[in-house]
């Protein structure tokens, strides 16, 4: 049961239930730490991430994927919609029970202020709490950014990624404003359930940071499946209609228009500071208006620290846990973790194959001075991977560049089915030293993914050698 008084004392106070804060909070009560964990919203116990972001996501990324031609695509979208919401309303109560059940810690849900630099004031159900602590974590998270276009956040047809998959009725014809990761994501998940989808994108081309031969390959997938890409376009209002949006919009220099259903804003993200009176407690915030942190993660006052998106970091949980590690050495070990020991972190944009990163592009590694050779396979052409024909997706490309002084792996982009996996072991590899020889040579078990790193790390396709 939650605690409720006027007044509370604690060793640790977490502001937001993050996975961060929520790993630090729960180490610091099993060592018999009073922590106290204050949550605004009672459906994000757990924070973004199993609530209304990766896993509800990948979920709908799942589910869309399982839809016969025959289904109809309203009804498999529904049931799809209430599926996912089961497994976020079993995690929500599994975090909630999992922190509050524990002997020295509870969780208030309500708003949380700072009035002073160790004391935060919490608008609760039952009236206003005050806690004070010893140390305080901001583990607020992020929040969708609505860009300042004329009618857009006026629309009553604009939807953010968390409004999107809470509604139960499929768009027929869905616009994205903005083809980054979230974009692309949510551009896959909807076609497949049967919208039509339009991508708008400022860029002359989507994925803009990959090499060149990667890019093409991921864009050829997303267009063959059905996603209208308009790169180069300049959206510059919503306008409502009878019923529909209209998407205005320059493209080739020429004014345009798209009717649709439903206009998803998928801008980014930017930190969750507004509001918490971080004035008041005298931390200081960026340009951009994350909590500025060092490399420890303390703010401008050494017992308050930042964990997650609302320090600017990488926007990823597996780098908000991460960073509980960091504070936890801070508050119980020897201080010594710091964010610069984070070596080879990897990523993953869950299109169907996934296509997961790590390290530095072709490009990079040439920009960086490195002599290279450069390891690279289309997945169809793989002959030691047949678990891609036994699951039917032998799309995509997997590229290795290798420093060719070394035979170190200094980066590698995977796209193809199991990615998000293979990933982990290529970063692992190159965190410890392992040779991309080594890595080509090991033993896999059969048939498995990774047993396409055998030929695809023997495949040089360029080298600077001459």
């Amino acid at each position: 049961m939650e605690t409720v008084e006027n007044s509370l004392q604690a060793d640790l106070l977490v502001v937001g239930f993050g996975k961060g804060g929520k790993i630090t909070a729960g180490t610091m009560a099993r060592l018999g730490k009073r922590v106290i964990v204050v949550e605004q919203s009672p459906e994000m116990y757990g924070g973004t991430c199993p609530n209304v972001g990766c896993v509800p996501t990948k979920a709908l990324v799942h589910r869309s994927r399982n839809r016969r031609p025959s289904d109809s695509p309203q009804e498999w979208y529904e049931r799809a919609v209430g599926e996912v919401h089961a497994i976020t309303s079993l995690f929500n109560k599994g975090n909630f029970d999992g922190m509050d059940g524990l002997e020295t810690a509870s969780v208030l849900t309500g708003h949380a202020v700072f009035t002073s630099p160790d004391t935060v004031l919490v608008d609760t159900a039952d009236g206003p709490v005050t806690v004070r602590a010893e140390h305080i974590l901001i583990n607020t998270g992020s929040t969708p950014v609505i860009p300042d276009l004329p009618g857009l956040r006026e629309s009553k047809y604009l939807v953010t990624s968390t409004d999107l998959i809470h509604r139960t009725e499929l768009p027929k014809r869905l616009a994205i404003v903005g083809g980054g990761y979230l974009g692309i994501e949510f551009a896959a998940i909807y076609r497949q359930f049967g919208s039509e989808v339009t991508l708008f994108e400022s860029t002359a081309r989507i994925l803009d940071h990959l090499d060149d031969d990667v890019q093409a390959v991921a864009e050829k997938i997303l267009v063959d499946e059905g996603i209208e890409i308009v790169t180069g376009a300049n959206v510059t209002g919503v306008e409502d209609g009878d019923g529909e949006a209209i998407v205005q919009y320059m493209h080739d220099g020429r004014e345009r228009t798209l009717a649709v259903d439903a206009v998803l804003s998928a801008a980014g993200r930017k930190p969750a500071t507004e509001g918490l009176g971080l004035a008041a407690a005298g931390v200081r915030v960026t340009a951009r208006g994350a909590v500025e942190v060092d490399e420890h993660l303390r703010t401008s006052q050494p017992h308050i620290f930042a964990l997650g998106d609302v320090n600017g970091g990488p926007q990823f949980t597996y780098v908000s846990l991460d960073d509980s590690r960091i504070v936890l050495d801070q508050l119980r070990g020897e201080g010594k973790r710091t964010t610069t020991d984070r070596v080879a972190v990897p990523r993953t944009l869950f299109m169907t194959p996934p296509l997961a990163m790590v390290g530095l592009t072709e490009r990079e590694a040439r920009d960086a001075g490195h002599r290279i050779k450069v390891s690279s396979q289309p997945v169809a052409e793989i002959i030691a991977m047949p678990r891609a024909y036994v699951v039917d997706e032998t799309r995509g490309v997997m590229k290795f560049v290798i420093d060719l002084d070394t035979d170190e792996i200094l980066g590698a982009s995977l796209l193809s089915v199991d990615a998000q996996e293979l990933i982990n072991t290529v970063a692992q590899a190159m965190r410890h030293g392992i040779k991309a020889a080594q890595l080509g040579e090991a033993i896999y078990t059969h048939p498995s993914s990774t047993e396409a790193f055998n030929d695809v790390i023997s495949t040089v396709v360029r080298s600077d050698e001459k």
